[in-house]
């Protein structure tokens, strides 16, 4: 579409120093961070906050007041979860060290996680972060098919290394720019394409498959987020990507599922969002929500794939998968498992989605609101059903000052990104609902 120039999604709801209403201690912070982090670094909403502590599904700022977490999926089982925080306060009180030396807890999680995937997916490999898990996933791939090329959406994000935020359209142009082995390809969206979603989707695939191998560089991999969260939040219908899963597997090709997004019950339906398309990808990418906010990420991969890397190629990462973060995340998935957490995901969605849809039937400017489990878009549009960013925008920095917390996605920075951490329960999906029609006037 050429009805407005594309955004970066990452700085679509980002401060830009144009608020004069800043109190002297947060514009004075705002002042240090950027003498010291430099200007890379972005800060959220027209007012930034200072949170300083969390629980469950809410947060605080130094005065205290409280903040309904609708956005942030890094601390998916809530807010400093007692299980979590028990559990790596007593693994840094006996021992953290990397992972050449045996350890019981790291081997007992890769076999607990590994239950979770399909029989296929065999082998674990541990990361700091997503960025990492993804970078490692690219070198694997690029290793077995011997190719370089690289699908990905148009306005992907997949992390911030060197090969990696190439393959992240939505960090800018200049992110792609020295990269003549990445193709991108429209995100499949429902909202917009008429027709079997799944064929256009996959002749797209196929288009830039035969683009790299008639280049010369070849195609190694399509790298995909099952949810397509930075192309707009787009989940159905599914299963739609099968096809492009063939195209992919017939030429050669690897599949990554980048399931940092999308990951760890999310979508409520299962485990993993790439189960929802039928789909069984050579690699899975993990990261975020993983130890609910320590520092861990991985993936999962074939068998065959893991023997030959290992044969052939070194890996080591000093801290990725270590005792510490393990124990994060061993408490992670016992919490999901525990509390139910993948149903609950599917309950509180279905009614979040449910009182969207009554707020968006009395709203011109709604055009759609769409979801799985508890990741939910709505798009704002204009009179003709063009994008439109600015009320998107405005929603999120007035939601803020009510006390709600989301952020504005997609490649026109026009659809709400929502995805509160998975024990909400009604009382704040209906406050949610209820501050919404308010900013929107209704209700």
């Amino acid at each position: 579409m050429a009805i407005l120039d594309r955004v970066g999604a990452l700085n679509v709801n980002g401060f830009d120093g144009s608020s004069a209403s800043l109190d002297p201690r947060t514009r004075e912070l705002i002042d240090r961070r950027r003498r010291v982090l430099g200007p890379a670094y972005h800060l959220m909403y027209e007012k930034p906050l200072e949170l300083v502590r969390g629980d469950g599904v809410y947060v605080y700022d130094t005065k205290g007041t409280r903040y309904l977490d609708m956005y942030n999926n890094v601390a998916s089982v809530g807010h400093c979860h007692p299980r979590v925080v028990e559990a790596v306060s007593r693994q840094m009180s006996l021992i953290n060290t990397h992972t050449r030396y045996l350890h019981d807890a790291v081997i007992g999680y890769a076999e607990d996680l590994i239950a979770t995937f399909p029989d296929e997916l065999t082998t674990a490999m541990f990361t700091c972060t997503g960025s990492e898990a993804n970078d490692l996933a690219l070198r694997i791939a690029r290793h077995a098919t011997g190719r370089q090329g690289v699908i990905v959406t148009e306005s992907a994000y997949h992390g911030g290394t060197v090969d990696v935020a190439a393959c992240s359209p939505s960090m800018g142009p200049a992110s792609v720019r020295n990269a003549p082995w990445v193709r991108t390809v429209p995100a499949p969206d429902a909202y917009r394409v008429d027709g079997d979603l799944g064929t256009w989707f996959a002749e797209h695939v196929q288009t830039q498959i035969d683009d790299l191998q008639a280049s010369g560089i070849g195609f190694a991999t399509l790298l995909i987020d099952s949810i397509f969260a930075s192309d707009g939040v787009l989940p159905e219908p599914t299963p739609f990507l099968k096809p492009a899963d063939d195209a992919v597997h017939a030429a050669g090709g690897l599949l990554i599922a980048d399931e940092v997004q999308p990951g760890f019950g999310r979508l409520g339906s299962s485990m993993w969002g790439f189960e929802r398309h039928g789909l069984l990808p050579d690699i899975v990418t993990m990261g975020k929500p993983m130890g609910n906010g320590m520092p861990i990420a991985g993936l999962m991969m074939q068998g065959s794939l893991a023997e030959q890397f290992g044969r052939d190629l070194r890996y080591f990462n000093t801290f990725g998968g270590n005792p510490v973060t393990i124990a994060a995340a061993q408490a992670v998935l016992d919490v999901i498992r525990d509390e139910e957490l993948v149903t609950n995901s599917s309950a509180m969605g279905a009614r979040l989605v449910a009182g969207l849809r009554g707020v968006a039937s009395e709203v011109e400017s709604i055009g759609d609101v769409r979801g799985a489990g508890l990741f939910v878009g709505v798009e704002f549009v204009g009179p003709g059903g063009e994008p439109n960013p600015a009320e998107a925008l405005r929603v999120v920095n007035a939601m803020r000052e009510r006390g709600v917390l989301i952020s504005a996605t997609g490649c026109f920075g026009n659809t709400l990104k929502i995805r509160p951490p998975l024990v909400i329960g009604g009382e704040e999906v209906d406050l949610f609902v209820a501050e919404l029609a308010g900013v929107l006037g209704i209700g």
